[in-house]
C-alpha cells in the first residue's frame, strides 16, 4: 500500500501533539531533577547524577523490545496507536507520583525518585517508539515527511518551552523545595496526557502502513539495523548531539545559579532565550532544507549550536544580556539538529524496506530512541560529575548554597565547552551518512 498523498493539517497537527508529551518528560527530568537531588533532598551530585543516569539507561533494552512489539501488534486502530493510549496516560501518572516525595530528603527519598523515574521511562518508551515510528507509515514522500516533521517541531519547541519555562516558576511560586516540586510535577503530568490523548486522537484518520512478514527475533533484527549503514551513521551523530544538548540542558539552572548570580529569574530567561528562537526559525530551516539538502541543514545547525556554546564560556564576564542573546543562537541551532534529524530518520527505514521487503520500523525507531534516551540520561550523569570533581555542595533546603570559585568554573565548563566538543565531534561523523533522495526513488 503507498501513501504518497499529502497528509491533512488536521492530521499533521494531530500527530505533532504528540511532543507535548516527549518534549515535557525529554525536557523537565533533565532540567530538574539533577538540581532537585542535590539542592531539595540533600544528595551529593556524583550520586544525583547517577540516579538521573541509570533509569533512563534502562530504556535502552527496553525501547527495542517495546519497537518489536508494535511492530507485530494487530487492532482495529493500528500498529501504533494503543501504545500512545496506554502509554501516555501511564506516563502522565507516574511522573506526578516522582515528585511526590513521601520519604522527604535523605537516601529513601533519593531511592523513590530512582524508582518512579524507572517506572515513568518505561512508560515513556512504550509511548515514544510507537510514536517516532508512525511518520514512515503515515506517508512515502520525501518531502512531506519534513513538512510532517517541521509540524512535530513546532509543537515539540512549544512543548519545551512551556514545560522548560513555566515548570522552575511554578516550582517557586509553590514554595520551592519538595511541596513545589510537588506541585511542578501535577502541572507537567497534566501536559503529558493532553498531549498523549491528543495524539491519540488526532491520528485517527492517518495512514498506518501495513503488516509484512518481520524479523522473527530481536538478534536477527539487531543485524538487520547494522546492515542498514545510513541508519547507522545518523544514531551515532544523533546520540553523540542529544549528550551534548542533554549536558547543557542539566546546567541551565546551576548556571543561573552560580554563574549568572540570577537564582529568581535566571532558569527560565536561560531556558527560553534556548527555546524560544525555534519556533521563529523554523520556517527558516524548511527553506534551508529544501535548498541545501537535509545532510547539509544538519551540518550547518551543529555547527552553529556548538559555535555558539563556546562563545558562552564569557558569561560571568559579560551582561547577561548577551549571554541570553548567544544561547538564542544556540537555540536556533538546535532547532535545526532536531528537524533535519528527526526527518531523515524516516528515510532510512523507507530505504530498508524498499531493500528488505519487511516492515521494521519499530525497530530501528526502538534502537533511535534508546540511543536519544541514553544520551539524554548521559548528559545529567555527566554535569553531575564534573561538579562533583569541581566540589560542588548539597543541599536539603531547597535553596542552592554559595560554591567555590573552583564549583563555579565546573559548572561553565560543563554547561559550555563539553556540548560544544560533542555536538563538533558528531558533526564531523555525519561524512558516514550517504542516503540521498535518489537512493529512495530507486
Amino acid at each position: 500500500m503507498s501513501n504518497s498523498a499529502r497528509l491533512t493539517t488536521g492530521t499533521k497537527a494531530g500527530y505533532a501533539l504528540g511532543s507535548l508529551a516527549t518534549g515535557a518528560f525529554g525536557t523537565v527530568p533533565g532540567l530538574l531533577l539533577l538540581p532537585y537531588l542535590t539542592d531539595s533532598l540533600g544528595i551529593v551530585a556524583g550520586l544525583a547524577g547517577l540516579l538521573v543516569l541509570l533509569p533512563k539507561a534502562w530504556d535502552v533494552l527496553i525501547n527495542p523490545l517495546a519497537g518489536r512489539l508494535s511492530d507485530k501488534t494487530v487492532t482495529r486502530w493500528g500498529a501504533r496507536r494503543p501504545y500512545l493510549l496506554a502509554g501516555g496516560i501511564a506516563m502522565a501518572v507516574l511522573f506526578a507520583g516522582m515528585f511526590a516525595a513521601p520519604f522527604g530528603p535523605g537516601s529513601d527519598g533519593a531511592l523513590y525518585v530512582a524508582l518512579m523515574f524507572l517506572l515513568t521511562a518505561t512508560a515513556f518508551a512504550f509511548f515514544q517508539v510507537p510514536y517516532v515510528a508512525m511518520p514512515a507509515e503515515m506517508t512515502d514522500g520525501y518531502e512531506e515527511r519534513t513538512r510532517l516533521m517541521t509540524w512535530r517541531i513546532a509543537v515539540l519547541a512549544i512543548a519545551i518551552l512551556v514545560s522548560g519555562a513555566v515548570a522552575p516558576l511554578v516550582v517557586k511560586a509553590a514554595g520551592n523545595g519538595i511541596p513545589g516540586h510537588r506541585a511542578m510535577g501535577l502541572f507537567v503530568g497534566a501536559l503529558i496526557l493532553i498531549g498523549a490523548l491528543g495524539a491519540f486522537a488526532g491520528t485517527r484518520k492517518a495512514p498506518t502502513g501495513h503488516a509484512t512478514e518481520s524479523e522473527p527475533t530481536l538478534r536477527a533484527q539487531f543485524s538487520v539495523a547494522r546492515r542498514n549503514k545510513p541508519f547507522v551513521a545518523l544514531l551515532i551523530v544523533f546520540v553523540i548531539q542529544s549528550v551534548g544538548i542533554a549536558t547543557m540542558l542539566a546546567g541551565v539552572k546551576y548556571m543561573a545559579d552560580h554563574v549568572l548570580k540570577r537564582p529568581d529569574d535566571g532558569p527560565t530567561l536561560l531556558f527560553a532565550a534556548f527555546v524560544a528562537p525555534a519556533l521563529l526559525v523554523m520556517p527558516l530551516w524548511l527553506k534551508a532544507g529544501a535548498r541545501w539538502g537535509k545532510k547539509r541543514s544538519l551540518i550547518v545547525s551543529s555547527l552553529l549550536f556548538a559555535g555558539g556554546a563556546l562563545a558562552l564560556t564569557s558569561s560571568g564576564a559579560v551582561p547577561p544580556a548577551v549571554t541570553y542573546a548567544i544561547t538564542a543562537l544556540i537555540g536556533c541551532g538546535y532547532a535545526g539538529q532536531q528537524v533535519f534529524a528527526l526527518a531523515m530518520l524516516p528515510d532510512c527505514i523507507a530505504w530498508d524496506e524498499r531493500r528488505t521487503g519487511k516492515r521494521q520500523a519499530g525497530v530501528f525507531t526502538g534502537l533511535w530512541t534508546a540511543g536519544e534516551t541514553l544520551g539524554l540520561a548521559l548528559g545529567p550523569g555527566i554535569f553531575g560529575l564534573i561538579i562533583a570533581v569541581a566540589g560542588y555542595r548539597s543541599s536539603d533546603t531547597g535553596v542552592a548554597v554559595a560554591q567555590s570559585s573552583g564549583a563555579r568554573l565546573g559548572i561553565l565548563l560543563a554547561f559550555t565547552v563539553v556540548p560544544a566538543l560533542l555536538v563538533g565531534i558528531a558533526t564531523l561523523l555525519l561524512s558516514r551518512y550517504t542516503l540521498t533522495e535518489a537512493d529512495l526513488a530507486q
